[in-house]
């Protein structure tokens, strides 16, 4: 038995594992490379489709799940496993996704034909992504079911968006059977919606995430009245200066847990004012948060559910899919809170946004989640003067804030609790899912807590020891 690691193998994003065992060839996540990793390692699939038997999928974040389109479309013919909410989700974001593609390839197709090269084309289109969508198979929290012969499978809540999951893998080979477990991408604790991560008690060998491996999130705050004073805070303050508020946001996950934090200073502090969201995707994806409560949402968001009220939904909430009335959000005069993807400003409506209020000293831009090196998002998270949008050097005057306290990843301390969990002591442990120095960084941390860990390079094939 063995793994291959591929993306996310000492870099953020692109999430590919690879086990072969008991004849089979397995993928754990197919996602898509972004920011700087795109630009080293490209998209290409590290194997041939037809070598491909299953693929298990932790999450729809599309570093996660990205490439799964590609691969149908080079020929794969079975399943992928996730939960329901996965699945749900998927249905949106690879869809649009393949949009994106087939426009980025449109686009770029005109710039070589003008140059007399030859026509571009996307990685996958929409057809790709709907042919992938019906290779979906969903499965509850912690059913086991049978991969294939001497493979057992089980999802298990990580707590880290709508229906996300490690999972644990039962392989029995020569008569032994080992445990693995893939951690995905571990939630932070008290998140609002979901609930905390799930932790697992028994493994063999773990591949586990290291995104905060290095770090411990200042501030870290335990309720949601404390997330939503400093939210107020924030808003209070730039009104009063008549600017907007600007929040990149990911469109699936971080954006449904802001709007939370928005309802519960409506209904709970009479705190109103005008929030649009501008995303098409994000709209979609709210509303499969809005289906996929029972079961996946935690106590506290259960709570307001029982009470009749649906816990991201409030009066003052307004929507925005169409193009110009999204391009009229800047030409409004009373100041807005304006939620809009990409949550690291790679893409999508709000780099409109920031290029009209970026270099506005009464506005504030809100980062609520992981910023990529190399992206826009953390060259402006990370004190640059200036950014280019849209090829136009625009200054960065307006405040920017970082809320470390809805960060969806678990921190230093919280991966260390949740590798702690398993008793006794995994034999393996792979660290992957971080940026290098990081990664690096946090295997170093484990190993001198008695760890057996090491932390695999792109195209290590590691053996699973069942002896």
């Amino acid at each position: 038995m063995e793994l291959e690691f591929s993306g996310a193998a000492r870099q953020v994003t692109g999430s590919l594992t690879i086990l072969r065992a008991c004849g089979r060839t397995i993928m754990i996540d197919c996602g898509l490379q972004q920011g700087g990793d795109e630009a080293e390692w490209g998209q290409e699939l590290p194997l041939k489709a037809s070598e491909v038997d299953s693929v298990l999928l932790t999450h729809a974040h599309i570093d996660h799940s990205g490439r799964i389109p590609m691969l149908y479309k080079d020929g794969y013919e079975g399943l992928v496993h996730c939960t329901g909410a996965t699945e749900d989700l998927c249905s949106i974001m690879l869809l649009d996704s393949a949009y994106i593609q087939e426009n980025d390839a449109e686009w770029q197709t005109r710039k070589a034909l003008r140059a007399g090269k030859d026509p571009v084309e996307p990685i996958y289109t929409v057809q790709d992504a709907q042919r992938a969508l019906q290779g979906f198979e969903s499965h509850e929290y912690n059913d086991k079911f049978e991969l294939f012969p001497g493979i057992q499978a089980r999802f298990v809540d990580a707590g880290h968006l709508l229906g996300s999951a490690s999972i644990e893998l039962s392989v029995t080979e020569g008569g032994r059977t080992r445990k693995l477990v893939f951690s995905g991408d571990i939630g932070n604790l008290d998140q609002p919606i979901i609930n905390d991560p799930e932790y697992l008690k028994k493994a063999d060998a773990v591949v586990m995430e290291s995104t905060y491996g290095d770090r411990k999130h200042d501030g870290h705050m335990e309720s949601t009245k404390q997330r939503a004073d400093e939210i107020r805070k924030i808003v209070e303050d730039t009104f009063a200066r008549g600017g907007n508020v600007i929040i990149p946001s990911f469109s699936v996950g971080r954006t449904q847990e802001i709007l939370y934090i928005f309802r519960y200073l409506y209904y709970n502090e009479n705190f109103s004012v005008p929030v649009f969201v501008d995303s098409p995707l994000s709209v979609k994806a709210t509303g499969v948060f809005s289906r996929n409560i029972i079961g996946y949402f935690d106590e506290e968001a259960m709570k307001v559910f029982d009470e009749g009220q649906n816990p991201i939904l409030f009066p003052n909430l307004i929507t925005v899919t169409d193009v110009a009335d999204s391009k009229a959000l800047n030409d409004r005069r009373e100041s807005s809170v304006i939620i809009s993807s990409s949550g690291m400003c790679e893409a999508g409506r709000i780099r409109h946004h920031l290029k009209h209020n970026l270099w506005r000293r009464e506005c504030s831009v809100v980062f609520t989640g992981y910023q990529a090196p190399g992206t826009l998002g953390n060259k402006i998270e990370s004190g640059a003067q200036s950014v280019k949008i849209f090829g136009e050097d625009i200054a960065v005057r307006a405040q920017i804030f970082k809320l470390e306290g809805i960060s969806g990843h678990a921190d230093k301390d919280g991966l260390i609790r949740w590798l702690e969990a398993f008793d006794p002591k995994p034999a393996q442990v792979f660290v992957v899912h971080g940026e290098q120095e990081t990664a690096l960084k946090f295997t170093d941390t484990i190993r001198s807590l008695g760890y057996n860990a090491d932390c695999p390079s792109p195209g290590d094939i590691c053996q699973i020891a069942m002896n």
